[in-house]
């Protein structure tokens, strides 16, 4: 689970690790305790904010938030639709 810093406890590490779930999230700046992670999972929270910043380029469209298709198929036509449409706005 990528989370940001303000689950860096040691209570929570332990409760996620009990139910099989990796915690990657960067440590705070006045950590008491030494480190429980090195550097190689933190590489995958720095990609995190493409996946953030393009989650919230599609919810500005508002049909994709709603969701007012009843079918599955027509709101993942929607969804790429959107996705093409922040797409081209860039060019």
């Amino acid at each position: 689970m990528l989370y940001d810093k303000a689950s860096d406890a040691d209570w929570v590490c332990e409760r996620l690790d009990a139910r099989g779930i990796e915690l990657i999230c960067p440590h705070r700046r006045g950590r008491k305790k030494p480190p429980t992670q090195d550097g190689r999972p933190l590489r995958r929270y720095r990609r995190r904010y493409k996946v953030e910043r393009t989650v919230s380029w599609i919810f500005n469209l508002r049909r994709l938030v709603v969701r007012y298709e009843y079918h599955d198929y027509l709101f993942q036509g929607f969804v790429q639709l959107g996705c093409l449409f922040t797409i081209l706005k860039g060019f």
